[in-house]
């Protein structure tokens, strides 16, 4: 899901992007050629590693949010409940599952690494963030669900 959004945004970004048509007339404004000095530093702080601090952070984050989603599926489960977003098989099977939540992080750095590939370093950083709220929100709802009692007859 996080990939098929990541594809669609690249995608986008690249027709906002594009070019104008040859056939409309551009004027050029004057150039004034800043200090050599100014200049790398603007280029340096657009430019970072990707597995700068900032990004070992918001992955670990990511990281940390799935395994709260997982144990939290699990207490989920064990209380009756049903899953929503995949089979109870899956979750019923804990190593699959764990499996499911480590793919998951590996995708959202992925996607980040692509953004930062092509140069959108906000939407690299907001992968991890936005990825890490939802997973957090998600396992907290787990365990704020009441406890499904099964009905006994008299």
């Amino acid at each position: 899901m996080i990939l098929l959004l990541a594809l669609a945004t690249l995608i986008g970004a690249s027709e906002v992007c594009a070019q104008a048509p040859a056939t409309e007339t551009q004027t050029l404004s004057p150039v004034v050629a800043a200090p050599a000095e100014k200049n790398q530093n603007k280029e340096q702080m657009r430019e970072h590693r990707f597995w700068d601090k900032e990004n070992d952070w918001l992955f670990a984050g990511v990281g940390a949010a799935r395994t709260f989603d997982y144990f939290s599926t699990l207490n989920l489960r064990r209380r009756g409940d049903q899953e929503i977003l995949v089979t109870n098989d899956l979750v019923d099977n804990h190593a699959a599952f764990a499996v499911v939540e480590a793919v998951g992080t590996g995708v959202s750095i992925g996607a980040s690494y692509l953004f930062h590939r092509y140069g959108h370093h906000k939407l690299e950083r907001w992968t991890s963030i936005v990825h890490f709220g939802l997973a957090t929100s998600g396992a907290v709802r787990n365990y704020c669900l009441k406890t499904a009692h099964p009905r006994t007859t008299p």
